[in-house]
């Protein structure tokens, strides 16, 4: 790929005119990208790693704007010292040579081992020996740190992860606040997934795809030049590390502050409001600080949410929004945070993104009272009565100052909450705070979302992979990337998928497209996921094909060609018709089902919006043909469970929409249901997704008799 791209205007005669006028040359950079690192960089382990390597994914998602090399190399270290130092490859030499305007190092797992880790006192200063080698050519180079995966291995001689997690990242962390640079944490979105490691320490391509999806959220993010700590110009503040970042500790008109700066501020300036406990399970924190949102801490903890604390959160509010934060924050309360959290938003409806609560204290009857099922804290209570002004411990008939007695009030405000307890908390029980403050949050159609932890108590807080905490709040506060809307590759290998063994993504993706280039004037094309994939054909390479007999029978008559891969989301059909030949077979009729494997990870508006993306790339592809838009077929056996929910809710949107005259849109709920709205079980299989043999026959029904009314005279 050449460094610029050249855009040439030529501006011809004009009423037999044959003068040319010339126009300057237009230019646009293409941005440069290293990408610094191991193994796992090298993508090594994984399959089709030309394919599926990071980097490989990251080109993918970025585009022609952008150029990413690939200088990873197994086995080495970031120590000088090192048995296999990074710095002694060509690829180092190549990668100053490249001269990048990005600089992505992921570094460090195997300075965990064994030999290595006598060394580990110079691997601060070896990573800025590293840094400044690239700045030294290039000021302007932005380098970012990437905090090393964590490794799921027993070998204590070998990458330990104990090492990782307790030296490496806290070193890099170290590098990070020193030379003010940006880092990503890749550990936190894997020390949850073991499955994403086949041998322990390397990632799957599955895995790979995780990590080029948060880089290219790093990357893509619009920053804005902003000094949270100028604008307030508070003295004699404490400046110390926040794991990497900036963190502020000080007193301004009588309020005990603590702040977190962000290395590039988002345009708008979102923050996260946090309650109590400052610093304690920071993973939520970091990973929105890295995401450009600032921390804001206002201590309140004596006061346990009384009208003082509001008055003193207020204050707070007035100062950070006039120094230039967002007027919305999102709201953050651990265990009694939870009464500050609320009873500031019951006043301030108007100023609130969203909340997050975890394992919050919601009537302090519960705790500190110890009025129910709780032990509660005697000493606590004693305060929290004389903060409120109590006398008793019988409250007043009239008493509503705990969260607990606002239901009504932030159902109504449709403020999202989220809420993440233990499901054997002892000490903020939750069938006392959280459980019927859900239920009537529910039964009031507000918005409210819980997590329940099996078997945990109160503590730990947080989630050890914060990925849906950070999800929420950056949805709530429209910072959330739609990659339902992005296309890219799959890069799913397994032969679970029903493949030959060795044939993923990538040979099934090539092989359809194959077969839409040799094949002419085609009746039917069937794009989808597995479901699709299901109906078989000459796919030499698909294993499991419960819809042939279905499709041997019913469409007979047609020549058909089965485009279906298992996994597939919009995102990846999308890239396909981009990137593929599929008009070279000429359909006269589409049939576009997708959509049900973006329910794990993607919102309605998300899925919708990807819908609308793909659909719209497919009427570009095919402008003759009739697509049959089905969007996600029906899921979920019970008309109550979750994914039927947001299947309904996906097609009530779509049924809304304006199609052009060569889209018919189906909703194929009635064709699949029983009288009660239970899915057919002679239809599905028991996972409520995918279709059996009778299955295959109900749809090609449907579409055979949508093929004989377009037909029709």
């Amino acid at each position: 790929m050449k460094n610029f791209i050249f855009t040439f205007l030529m501006i011809s005669s004009l009423l037999g005119c044959n003068d040319e006028k010339k126009v300057p040359v237009q230019e646009k950079k293409i941005i440069k990208i290293a990408c610094i690192g191991n193994s796992i960089t090298y993508g090594a382990g994984m399959a089709d790693r030309e394919n599926n390597a990071y980097p490989v994914q990251l080109q993918n998602l970025l585009g022609d704007s952008y150029e990413v090399r690939n200088f990873g190399v197994s086995g080495r270290t970031l120590l000088k010292k090192g048995d296999f130092p990074h710095w002694e490859t060509k690829e180092y030499q190549q990668a100053l040579d490249y001269d990048p305007d990005i600089v992505l190092i992921k570094l460090g797992t195997n300075d965990s081992k064994l030999q290595n880790r006598v060394h580990l006192e110079e691997f601060e200063i070896d990573y800025k020996s590293l840094v400044d080698a690239f700045k030294s050519r290039n000021k302007k180079t932005r380098v970012i740190l990437m905090l090393p995966l964590p490794s799921h291995a027993n070998d204590s001689a070998g990458i330990w992860n104990p090492i990782i997690k307790d030296e490496i990242i806290p070193k890099t962390q170290k590098v990070a606040y020193d030379l003010g640079l940006e880092t990503i944490d890749l550990y936190q979105l894997f020390v949850d997934k073991p499955e994403l490691f086949p041998d322990d320490v390397h990632p799957s391509s599955v895995g790979a795809t995780v990590m080029a999806k948060r880089i290219y959220e790093a990357i893509q993010q619009q920053h804005q030049t902003f000094d949270l700590m100028e604008s307030l110009q508070a003295e004699n503040s404490k400046k110390s590390n926040f794991y990497g970042f900036n963190q502020f500790d000080f007193e301004l008109e009588g309020l005990q502050l603590k702040i977190v700066q962000p290395k590039k501020a988002l345009k708008d300036k979102p923050w996260i409001w946090r309650a109590r406990f400052f610093g304690h399970e920071p993973q939520t924190d970091i990973a929105l600080l890295e995401r450009g949102f600032h921390v804001v801490y206002c201590e309140v903890g004596t006061y346990f949410g009384n009208p003082e604390a509001v008055e003193r959160w207020n204050k707070c509010y007035n100062m950070m929004t006039k120094a230039g934060l967002n007027p919305k924050p999102a709201l953050e309360g651990m265990s009694r945070g939870g009464l500050i959290i609320y009873n500031w938003a019951a006043e301030n409806l108007d100023k609130v993104a969203c909340i997050y609560a975890d394992a919050p204290v919601l009537d302090a009857q519960s705790w500190p009272g110890g009025f129910g099922e709780g032990k509660g804290s005697p000493s606590d209570w004693e305060k929290a009565k004389i903060r409120y002004g109590l006398t008793s411990d019988t409250l007043p008939s009239n008493f509503d100052g705990w969260p607990i007695h606002k239901t009504e009030l932030f159902a109504k405000s449709g403020i999202p909450m989220l809420h993440v307890c233990g499901e054997v908390d002892e000490v903020v029980p939750v069938k006392e705070n959280t459980l019927p403050f859900e239920k009537k949050i529910d039964s009031l159609g507000g918005n409210i979302t819980t997590i329940y932890k099996k078997d945990v108590g109160h503590h730990p807080h947080s989630l050890e992979n914060p990925t849906p905490i950070v999800d929420f709040i950056l949805r709530s506060t429209g910072h959330k990337t739609n990659f339902a809307a992005i296309p890219a590759p799959g890069s799913e290998y397994r032969s679970a998928a029903g493949w030959d063994e060795g044939k993923g993504w990538w040979s099934q993706a090539r092989q359809i497209d194959s077969l839409c280039q040799v094949s002419k004037d085609v009746d039917l094309l069937l794009i989808g996921n597995s479901i699709t994939q299901g109906w078989g054909g000459p796919r030499s390479y698909v294993t499991y094909k419960p819809g042939q007999a279905a499709a041997d029978s019913i469409f007979k008559n047609l020549k058909w060609i089965g485009a279906g891969i298992s996994g597939d989301r919009t995102q990846h059909i999308a890239w396909r018709l981009q990137n593929g030949k599929y008009e070279a077979c000429k359909p006269k009729m589409v049939s576009l089902a997708i959509g049900v494997n973006n329910f794990p990870d993607d919102s309605v508006d998300e899925i919708v919006e990807g819908l609308k993306n793909t659909l719209k790339i497919t009427e570009e592809k095919f402008p003759k043909a009739t697509i049959l838009f089905f969007g996600p077929l029906p899921t979920g056996l019970d008309p109550d469970a979750e994914r039927r929910e947001k299947y309904q809710a996906i097609h009530a949107k779509l049924a809304t929409f304006d199609y052009s005259e060569n889209v018919k849109y189906h909703n194929l709920e009635e064709y699949f249901s029983n009288g009660d709205g239970t899915l057919n079980k002679k239809d599905f299989s028991t996972d409520g997704i995918h279709l059996q043999p009778k299955g295959y026959e109900t749809w090609a029904t449907y579409i055979q008799k949508q093929i004989d009314e377009i037909n029709q005279p």
